[in-house]
């Protein structure tokens, strides 16, 4: 117990180098994870204040008093915390399914479109009779959107603000033509006074239902996990591989053979069971076979990518220094896709050469049926990592090998020079 006093002969010559070496790590460590969630919640700094670089489709087929009143809506919400309608000819986008189109593949992130004859239907409902009893306020604007892409996204910047700017032009529609038509109602015929009361509702076609809860965690933890589990994995096979001396004394070959064999088998499961979980929670997600089958073999690349990184990182980066390099890399991998990148600032698109924007990018056209078809640039991405991955997983297998045969050989050395016999242990060790 007396040890634990400062000022014990104990700490004789140790006490500045301790202060020193302690002060030094905890200030480190301090200072990687101030840089590291800086850069993510930098991502996310006044994301509010760039959602008009949210682009929306806008086509109107009325070319009437409501497709003014959107016009005069959208003047009146027009700002940096609103998307930009982007207004079209429907000579351009002919019909409803041209601008579904459009939104699938991924040139908006959703439409907004007046139907047509909507504002003669709602002038013949004031007047009563059939054509009141027919008429229908949802069937007039119409918001298209899809709702695997970024799902966070699509409710809090996209369906809201759609339903935001319907609403507000119905207001608008009141201040157009409110006393007009007031003026011309039926006020005998219920059903056109209620027409005259509520003109316009919105509808929407929702190209990818994705009601399930844990969809908020599709671009977040099921991106970060994978990281994780490959880093555990990746110090397991080291340390084993150590503990049977398989390095030193297996042909460089033949270890590197027996690291990509294992890392091959492993992810080829543990990317199973990231997909099991996301289609055992996926509640009433309609999702086929077919999309849980290219799921597991873009989510085994990315977890195998992960893999050749971290296995390299490990061969070259000296153990004290691997939470460093561990969490940095997945914190700037998670950055890339929590938000998109529309509303990041412009230096966090260099997120685009990261696997884990790529690997989400694909699940997402998977999920939502060839939607937002991006793989000219996200294939590339994922196997460029692969394939220099790769190259340097070898360098790094090799320089493991290396260093194990020279360790070996210096202990031969040793204990041939001390009269020993040399016995090699299964266990990686010597035996008295």
């Amino acid at each position: 117990m007396a040890r634990l006093l400062w000022k014990d002969p104990f700490w004789d010559g140790k006490r500045k180098p301790y202060v020193i070496a302690l002060v030094g790590a905890a200030s480190m460590l301090i200072l990687l994870f101030l840089a590291n969630i800086s850069y993510l919640y930098g991502a996310l700094y006044r994301s509010g204040t760039r959602v008009n670089a949210l682009n929306i489709l806008a086509v109107d087929y009325d070319h009437g008093v409501i497709g003014e009143s959107l016009t005069a809506a959208y003047s009146n919400l027009q700002g940096e915390g609103f998307p930009t309608l982007q207004f079209r000819s429907p000579l351009e986008y002919a019909t409803i399914g041209d601008v579904r189109n459009a939104v699938c593949k991924g040139d908006y992130w959703a439409a907004i479109v007046v139907q047509e004859d909507a504002s003669t239907r709602l002038a013949n409902a004031l007047s009563g009779g059939t054509p009141a009893m027919e008429y229908n306020a949802s069937n007039t604007i119409t918001y298209v959107y899809n709702g695997a892409r970024y799902a966070t996204i699509q409710d809090g910047f996209i369906t809201a603000n759609m339903q935001a700017l319907i609403s507000a032009t119905a207001r608008a529609y009141n201040s157009i033509n409110g006393t007009k038509a007031a003026s011309v109602v039926n006020t005998a015929d219920q059903n056109a006074v209620l027409a005259l009361l509520n003109p316009i509702m919105a509808s929407s076609i929702n190209i990818t239902p994705t009601g399930q809860g844990t969809r908020a965690l599709y671009n977040t933890v099921t991106i970060i996990l994978p990281i994780i589990q490959q880093f555990f994995f990746v110090m397991a096979l080291n340390g084993i591989s150590i503990q049977f001396g398989i390095y030193g004394r297996l042909h460089n070959t033949h270890a590197g053979l027996i690291r990509m064999v294992l890392s091959v088998g492993y992810t080829f499961i543990a990317s199973l069971t990231v997909i099991g979980y996301i289609w055992a929670f996926r509640e009433n997600w309609q999702a086929s076979g077919n999309q849980f089958a290219l799921s597991w073999m873009v989510v085994w690349l990315y977890m195998h990518v992960n893999f050749l990184v971290l296995d390299t990182a490990t061969a070259f980066i000296p153990m004290p220094h691997m939470p460093f390099f561990v969490l940095t890399w997945a914190i700037i991998n998670i950055t890339s896709t929590t938000f998109p990148f529309e509303l990041n600032p412009g230096f966090y698109r260099w997120g685009y050469a990261l696997p884990a924007h790529s690997v989400f990018t694909i699940l997402i056209q998977i999920w939502s049926e060839g939607c937002n078809n991006q793989l000219k640039s996200s294939l590339p991405v994922l196997f460029g990592w692969e394939i220099v991955g790769g190259a340097l997983a070898v360098l790094g297998s090799y320089k493991r090998n290396k260093v194990a045969q020279r360790e070996f050989e210096e202990e031969k050395r040793v204990n041939s020079s001390n009269g020993k016999p040399i016995l090699e242990r299964s266990l990686g060790g010597s035996q008295d």
